[in-house]
């Protein structure tokens, strides 16, 4: 009985060091996912901006004489 108490610690002492590493890997990857939703939008605000710099989508532009 006291083998099977040890054994079951042990596993339980082993999942709460997982499930911190675990955790670990979470927080690290929020960060990133922090970081990547804040360069979308800076690249979305940059691109609304150059959308207005006078140039003609490639759907409006006109075909050149040689076409």
């Amino acid at each position: 009985m006291e083998e099977r108490l040890i054994e079951l610690e042990t596993k339980i002492s082993y999942q709460d060091h997982l499930i911190g590493e675990l955790n670990d890997v979470v927080v690290t990857q929020q960060k990133q996912i922090d970081q990547l939703e804040k360069a979308m939008l800076r690249l979305s605000d940059h691109l609304k901006q150059a959308s207005g710099s006078g140039l003609a989508r490639p759907d409006e532009e006109v075909p050149p004489p040689h076409y």
